[in-house]
């Protein structure tokens, strides 16, 4: 979708600074979930808007595909929507909620979770059972991306390490250790820096 015509999901940032911000990491999800999933605490924006104006955290699902205890890595190609997060190294799935997903979505937890759902399975084919957890969310005000996002990041731990890449922006997707993954963490897209720093902690 053309990024001057999409509307995305967003929070005020007086919201998440009421609820009490953060830098990095928050094991409590569940402290912010119920008032950013509550009608009237999120609503659409433009996103030229949304990408520009600190006063609004586009709310983004950020799905960490693990077997075992490896998780999924990818790079993203020259076709990523995001064009700073080109040629990085990624461990998360997901990306923007907008209009499309159905604007009422965020009325209730489960109804996010399936639209989650659907923007993983936009970007990958899962050919396995899996559970999906809210284990964290994630704030990085440091970079010009961090500061106008607000990352709510999920765990899906799959029975069996059957995926496959449905985007074209997707290249080189393997399963890799912790150990393999701190050896490529200067090349991760700074989110999955933080995610990969705290893997123990984000693996049930």
């Amino acid at each position: 979708m053309n990024a001057t015509m999409e509307n995305v999901l967003v929070i005020r940032r007086s919201l998440f600074d009421e609820l009490g911000s953060f830098q990095g990491l928050n094991f409590e999800p569940e402290k912010y979930l119920q008032a950013i999933l509550s009608r009237g605490n999120n609503f659409f924006i433009g996103r030229p808007e949304a990408e520009t104006n600190p006063n609004y955290k586009q709310i983004i699902p950020y799905a960490l595909i693990a077997f075992d205890k490896m998780v999924l890595h990818y790079v993203r190609g020259k076709k990523a929507g995001e064009q700073r997060l080109v040629a990085k190294g990624s461990v998360g799935i997901g990306g923007h909620m907008n209009e499309t997903d159905e604007s009422l979505f965020a009325m209730d937890e489960e109804a996010y979770r399936a639209g989650v759902e659907r923007e993983v399975s936009e970007e990958i084919k899962i050919d396995t059972p899996f559970e999906d957890r809210i284990v964290a969310l994630l704030n990085d005000d440091s970079t010009e991306v961090g500061r106008v996002h607000l990352g709510i990041v999920h765990i899906f731990k799959l029975k069996e390490p059957k995926v496959q890449k449905r985007e074209a922006m997707i290249t080189g997707l393997t399963f890799l250790a912790k150990e393999e993954l701190m050896a490529r963490r200067e090349s991760l897209e700074t989110w999955s820096q933080i995610c990969v720093d705290a893997i123990d902690k984000l693996l049930p």
